[in-house]
């Protein structure tokens, strides 16, 4: 029988259901081929099968004949068309187990193939967020939590932003139509940021004394 790893979601992509006032703004997941190409290294992966073939038959080429010279590097474009062929499934994986999730109240990410969690990040914890626009309107935003958060970097890879270990950025990764979702977040963090402070503000205004 069918079985759906993840069919105790009471909504798709989030742990429980959203407290009464909070909207589902966008739900996506990163592209695999953009995951694989970006987060996985793809290109150089392929690349440097096929300079290790070329540098062997540049080498054998003067010792033998050239139908021979051209087998003996073969094995070296097998060998990376294998490597090539389990990066895109490990970025096919990943990207079918992720679920990113914008509503007004916060950002939700679940992530993980083998071993799924859900990060929640409400707004009032995002001090800012990078947006990487590549040319075929794919992108990764990244969130600054400014130390808010203990998250693990290789726990949460490849969602992160590259190279960010120190203070490891959650970052919804290769997605489609990053610039539009981009001004989903920003405009969702504002109004959710500008409305928790007018209503500090309120709660912090001294309480009118009764007249004598």
């Amino acid at each position: 029988m069918p079985h759906d790893d993840f069919q105790i979601e009471p909504i798709k992509g989030l742990p429980e259901v959203p407290p009464e006032g909070e909207e589902i703004l966008w739900q996506g997941r990163p592209n695999w081929w953009a995951l694989a190409k970006e987060s996985l290294s793809l290109k150089w992966v392929a690349g440097y099968f096929v300079l290790l073939a070329v540098w062997r038959f540049v080498v054998v080429m003067d010792q033998m004949p050239l139908g021979k010279a051209v087998q003996i590097s073969i094995p070296f474009l097998i060998l990376g068309a294998i490597c090539c062929g389990l990066l895109m499934l490990v970025a096919y994986v990943q990207a079918r187990s992720t679920v990113y999730t914008i509503t007004n109240h916060r950002v939700a990410m679940r992530i993980g193939a083998a071993l799924t969690l859900t990060l929640n990040l409400p707004y009032r914890w995002i001090d800012n967020a990078n947006l990487d626009l590549r040319k075929s309107g794919t992108g990764t935003i990244a969130l600054q939590t400014g130390g808010k958060t203990r998250l693990s970097y290789l726990m949460c890879w490849p969602h992160v932003r590259p190279w960010r270990m120190a203070r490891m950025e959650p970052a919804l990764r290769c997605i489609p139509d990053a610039a539009n979702v981009a001004q989903i977040l920003a405009h969702a963090a504002e109004t959710r940021v500008s409305s928790l402070k007018a209503t500090a503000d309120t709660a912090s205004m001294p309480s009118a004394l009764p007249a004598e």
